[in-house]
């Protein structure tokens, strides 16, 4: 089954328009990484400060893969440049790993 890679990212409240802004900068550029199955942004809806960038793989060599890559270096640089505001657009993340358990599929209604 699949692994989820979950990088937590802590984002002041006004570096959350950036945030997205980045990541929509380079929406796609891990879509042909072989082994790659999905990407997400989880923007926190309940006061939180945690952003959640939600990936998924076939397994750890592709997700590793990606990370020795140079799209994976691309990707990246530039990351710690500040927000327009003059702040950091993040102040923490951590990588979080887990395989899938259990699936189910979406229904419509």
């Amino acid at each position: 089954m699949s692994i989820i890679k979950i990088n937590a990212i802590t984002v002041p409240p006004e570096a959350g328009d950036e945030l997205a802004k980045r990541f929509a900068a380079r929406a796609g550029a891990v879509d042909d990484q072989d082994g790659f199955e999905g990407f997400e942004l989880l923007q926190p809806t309940d006061g939180r400060d945690t952003w959640l960038v939600v990936t998924r793989w076939r397994d750890e060599e592709a997700f590793q893969a990606w990370v020795a890559s140079p799209a994976f270096a691309h990707g990246h640089q530039g990351a710690d440049a500040p927000a327009p505001h003059g702040g950091p657009v993040s102040t923490h993340s951590e990588l979080w790993s887990y395989q899938v358990a259990l699936s189910s599929g979406s229904r419509a209604s």
